[in-house]
């Protein structure tokens, strides 16, 4: 929704800061996605963690995948969401409306990131998709389908585990250095 305090407005996943009672990172993204959707735990059966990603306040997010029922209906919690949508994952190798926009990673390389409007059918309007979501997104597709993107990826795609698991040790370790250079 427009009134978080972090990312208002943006399209993202469910998820949030781990509390105390959470065991791991599932139980977050389980407690995360009843909270903000009304996903029943027991309703998801949880294949894996991804490769992480940090976040631009330089959080750690783990990103937690499941299969649930198609037949599942959101109840959005309106003080975290405002709208929820399915996008077909193979969007996220064959586009039809994509941009790379280039940014600057902490350490100073400049890279590219991600972006879709997807228009979706049921709702009759437009979802700018982008950022850590849409690399997320792009990931799950890539593994999934196994296919090359119709767009760039910073990803070896003959060996995308350990090229992606490569990218999260240099941007942890370019961001780690960057905190060290400042105390």
């Amino acid at each position: 929704t427009l009134q978080l305090r972090r990312s208002p407005g943006q399209v993202c996943f469910p998820g949030g800061k781990s509390e105390a009672g959470d065991k791991d990172d599932i139980d977050t993204a389980l407690r995360e996605a009843k909270e903000e959707v009304g996903l029943q735990p027991e309703k998801v059966e949880v294949l894996c963690r991804l490769v992480p990603g940090i976040d631009k306040m330089n959080h750690l997010v783990t990103p937690v995948v499941g299969f649930i029922e198609d037949t599942f209906q959101a109840t959005p919690n309106p003080d975290e969401v405002s709208e929820v949508f399915l996008v077909p994952l193979e969007y996220f190798i064959k586009p039809l409306n994509y941009k790379a926009l280039p940014y600057k990673t902490p350490s100073g390389h400049l890279s590219q990131m991600h972006c879709f409007i997807y228009d979706d059918p049921e709702h009759k309007k437009s979802f700018k998709i982008w950022g850590l979501t849409a690399h997320f997104a792009v990931f799950l597709a890539l593994i999934i389908f196994g296919e090359r993107p119709t767009f760039e990826v910073d990803y070896d795609l003959d060996n995308l585990i350990s090229s992606a698991e490569n990218n999260f040790m240099k941007l942890y370790a370019s961001i780690y250095e960057r905190k060290k250079s400042n105390l």
